[in-house]
């Protein structure tokens, strides 16, 4: 059994690890947090708002797990409720109305699955987000910063471009729910990580991200800078595309057709 999938999922899910509002931190200028869904409440598991990138107006969106006890629990585990999809949606479009592109950050292990979250609408949020990001009219740019779970990922990452730290995971469930589903025991997560096909490296073979980012120098500057540098970069050469949306399309729409024929 390949050991290293289960071993890429420990690392993705380490404490000490930078989280979305890390990034936001050391990467944008001026930021400015917008809270709640104005539907509901102001989910603490997803951080937004708009900021300046090499003096670019941007609208930044993190799902942001925490790294103490503490902060996890004030922050849900970065599990999302479906006001926190939603408060992402209303950012989203009010930077569609405004020109800006979008810079979301992803971590997390799934959307929160309790009852109160089902009764809030939760695969409906899910469903709705990745139905609006098709057709966005600004540049967007998801980077899998952690862990990549599920639908709960999925819905900030309809993106132009999407990117994976080398350590990150992706996948349609975590291997613990997978090992539960078809062994009935969690305890064969390893086994179940080295059959997800969750790697970065699965990943970009596969085509549903386009780049690898090197963790070199992780959490220092000028690690940021380099991640600053090429989301500066790609958002320039997305700017000029007069052909996002149905590129966007394109792109979704060609994914696993190679498996296919």
């Amino acid at each position: 059994m390949n050991e290293i999938p289960y071993e890429r999922v420990k690392i993705a899910r380490d404490n000490g690890r930078p989280t979305g509002t890390d990034y936001i931190k050391n990467i944008f200028k001026n930021f400015i947090e917008f809270h709640g869904d104005r539907y509901y409440a102001d989910d603490k598991a997803i951080v937004g708002g708009i900021a300046r990138l090499d003096g670019i107006p941007v609208t930044v969106i993190a799902i942001e797990k925490g790294h103490t006890v503490k902060e996890r629990n004030y922050r849900n585990f970065g599990a999302p409720h479906p006001e926190g999809y939603r408060k992402a949606l209303r950012l989203m479009k009010q930077a569609e109305k405004f020109g800006r592109p979008i810079v979301c950050f992803i971590d997390t292990s799934g959307a929160y699955c309790g009852v109160e979250a089902e009764e809030r609408g939760q695969g409906h949020a899910i469903a709705r987000n990745i139905l609006e990001m098709t057709t966005l009219c600004v540049p967007v740019i998801s980077i899998l910063i952690g862990e990549g779970g599920s639908g709960g990922a999925l819905a900030l990452a309809v993106a132009d471009r999407v990117w994976m730290l080398e350590n990150a995971v992706y996948s349609v469930i975590s291997p613990e729910g997978c090992a539960s589903i078809l062994w009935k025991d969690a305890k064969k997560a390893r086994e179940a990580a080295a059959s997800l096909k969750l790697m970065a490296e699965d990943a970009k073979s596969l085509g549903v991200i386009e780049r690898i980012l090197s963790e070199k120098e992780i959490g220092k500057k000028e690690f940021y800078d380099r991640i600053g540098k090429l989301i500066k970069e790609e958002l320039d050469e997305l700017s000029r595309d007069t052909e996002l949306v149905g590129k966007r399309y394109d792109r979704f729409r060609s994914i696993g057709m190679d498996v296919i024929r």
